[in-house]
Order: C-alpha cells, then sequence, then structure tokens
C-alpha cells in the first residue's frame, strides 16, 4: 500500500498496520468496506463485486463492501475458510463529528476480532466450532475440558501435575 493521501485512508492505513494479518472490515456509514489486498481476496472468497475507490496518487485503490446489517453473515463465510477479520467501528456519530470545529473524520476503532478459534456466534458457523478445550490449574492438579455444545456434552480429565511438569510441578 503506498502512503495514503487523504485522511480517511490514513486512518484505514494505521487501524490496519495495528491488525495486519487480518482482513478489516471498515465502518463507512451503512457498509463496511474493504480496501486494497483485503478487498481482493474477500471479492474472491465472498464473490462480491470488486471495485475502486477515488485513485491514490494516481492508482485506483481496490475496494469491496457488505451492507453492515448483513455483515455477520459474510464475517461467517470468511472465517468458515480459515480468515481472521478485524471489525472496525465508528465510534461517534458522522453528523455530530462533522459539525465540531476542525473535525471531518470520524473516530473508528477495532472492536472485534474474529478468528475461527473464537467464533462461537450460530452466524459464524458453530455449528462446525463446537468443541472448546479449557485448560484448568489448581495447586497440584492439572484439568483439560472438552465442551461440545449441540450435544450438551463434555469430558473431563485430570493429571498430576508432576506428571505434566517433568516432576517439578510447575508450569
Amino acid at each position: 500500500m503506498t502512503e495514503p493521501s487523504t485522511p480517511l485512508m490514513r486512518q484505514y492505513a494505521a487501524v490496519k498496520k495495528e491488525h495486519p494479518t487480518a482482513l478489516l472490515f471498515f465502518r463507512l456509514g451503512d457498509f463496511y468496506e474493504l480496501f486494497f489486498d483485503d478487498a481482493i481476496v474477500a471479492s474472491k472468497e465472498l464473490q462480491i463485486t470488486l471495485t475502486s475507490r477515488n485513485k491514490e496518487k494516481g492508482i485506483a485503490v481496490p475496494m469491496c463492501g457488505v451492507p453492515h446489517h448483513a455483515a455477520e453473515g459474510y464475517i461467517g463465510k470468511l472465517i468458515r475458510k480459515g480468515f481472521k477479520v478485524a471489525v472496525c467501528e465508528q465510534m461517534e456519530d458522522a453528523r455530530l463529528a462533522k459539525k465540531q470545529i476542525g473535525t471531518k473524520l470520524v473516530r473508528r476503532e477495532v472492536t472485534r476480532v474474529v478468528t475461527p478459534g473464537t467464533a462461537a456466534d450460530s452466524l459464524l458457523g458453530s455449528e462446525e466450532n463446537t468443541s472448546w478445550p479449557l485448560s484448568l490449574k489448581s495447586e497440584n492438579v492439572w484439568g483439560l475440558q472438552l465442551s461440545i455444545f449441540p450435544l450438551e456434552s463434555f469430558a473431563q480429565q485430570n493429571f498430576p501435575a508432576k506428571e505434566l511438569c517433568g516432576g517439578s510441578g510447575r508450569a
């Protein structure tokens, strides 16, 4: 990505720099937009139209987007395909931001990062991600629990800490 020339694209670049391995769903009004390589990947994987934003230093910026009310379904498709998604929300009302003296850019922040290992919502395909391992350690015992939500079952096994830690009992 070249050095962005507009305040919005500089804001996008700063957020993307904080989440370089995630596809960044960047909220712009009623849509989540993806830019540059994220847009190319998402348009292919989601089978949505790849378009471009006004040019940055003479080069068209690849762009695609999804309506905010349908975003969970699109995020779910990406998660099921193994992608990590960062969701960047508008943290203030755009109309109010424009009224403030000297402020035209809405403040945005990543409010969640979703990965195949953290997706639990049914919209994100929890029927495919139904097992949740959990390890617990008390003073002398480690426990491992596996929960399977749709079956409402779980398995648990306890191990003496000394067996797992080479006789020291310390992790």
